[in-house]
């Protein structure tokens, strides 16, 4: 098992910036990726970024691409999100993922996803 807790979600208005982070516990070695997600009303969850724990490639969803930087402290079991140049197209609620196999949960970057956070809320006001 692993648990997720998110934090650093809130209002900002469009150009801002965020940094989101999600502190990881439990079996954390069995994780093979950390990603970031999101869903806004009336929409299905995405995936936003992703990251491996072992060799620290990423990827990104196309519309957060030069936007949106994830990156994984392994010392500290926490992954971030770094939110720049943010529109009101990025207001949604956003949660952390820690994928520990290849199949069995919510595919996004070649991983599965399986583990989730309680989500941090991020508004972007115009």
């Amino acid at each position: 098992q692993v648990q997720l807790v998110e934090s650093g979600g809130g209002s900002v208005q469009v150009g801002g910036s965020l940094r989101l982070s999600c502190t990881a516990s439990g079996d954390t070695l069995k994780r093979n990726c950390m990603g970031w997600f999101r869903q806004a009303p009336g929409k299905e969850r995405e995936g936003v970024a992703a990251v491996g724990t072992s060799f620290g490639g990423t990827d990104y969803a196309d519309s957060v691409k030069g936007r949106f930087t994830i990156s994984l402290d392994r010392t500290k079991n926490t992954v971030y999100l770094q939110m720049n140049s943010l529109s009101p197209e990025d207001t949604a609620m956003y949660y952390c993922a820690a994928a520990t196999g290849s199949s069995g949960g919510t595919r996004f970057a070649g991983c599965a996803f399986s583990y989730w956070g309680q989500g941090t809320q991020v508004t972007i006001s115009s």
